[in-house]
């Protein structure tokens, strides 16, 4: 069973307590930035799809990870004071829409082809994180955060895969190839800024 952000406490996970971690973890505020600029990003992925998608598989799929998505970013704002978040926000949101609505235009497989390397990129970048927290202490409770949302991105891409039975036709590859690029380009500079 994966783990669920319902199950783990929020009190204990606050920007002061990232404060404290950042002097010990490298490049921990600029990680957490990307992710909270990830999931902005995804928010509007799945609110992309839901303004232009009328197949009623592809809304009850995208109203799950939107919610999913809202929450991951709910946990991670509470972490950053809004001056350490990206200042590219509104960029990502665009982007974010963009990358939602218009695979949308092109029916379920395309949506599918999308979230999938979406869901992969994501899941190895809280990889990457979560490999330089220690287990315990606060530390401990914010890997185990990442660990639950990185969960949640393995899920989706598990049910993009599930449901898209054309994932390997060139013109997919070619695009999911594209979407992973744009995803590793966006953390890169929602890190720095």
């Amino acid at each position: 069973m994966r783990p669920h952000l319902g199950t783990l406490p929020s009190a204990s996970l606050d920007s002061g307590t990232v404060a404290g971690l950042a002097g010990s973890v490298p490049g921990l505020i600029g990680d957490l930035r990307s992710d909270h600029a990830g999931e902005t990003g995804a928010v509007a992925i799945y609110l992309g799809i839901l303004a232009v998608s009328r197949d009623p598989q592809i809304r009850h799929f995208a109203r799950e990870h939107l919610a999913t998505a809202r929450e991951h970013l709910a946990r991670l704002g509470q972490l950053l004071p809004v001056n350490q978040r990206s200042i590219l926000l509104p960029l990502w949101r665009v982007a974010g829409w963009l990358t939602g609505s218009v695979p949308a235009l092109f029916g379920p497989c395309t949506v599918y082809a999308t979230i999938d390397p979406v869901a992969t990129f994501v899941d190895h970048h809280y990889e990457d994180q979560i490999r330089k927290l220690p287990a315990d202490g606060s530390g401990g409770a914010l890997r185990a955060l990442l660990m639950a949302c990185q969960a949640d991105e393995a899920h989706h891409r598990g049910e993009a895969r599930a449901a898209d039975v054309a994932l390997k036709r060139k013109l997919t590859q070619a695009w999911q190839r594209l979407v992973g690029t744009g995803s590793a380009l966006a953390v890169a500079g929602a890190r720095r800024v």
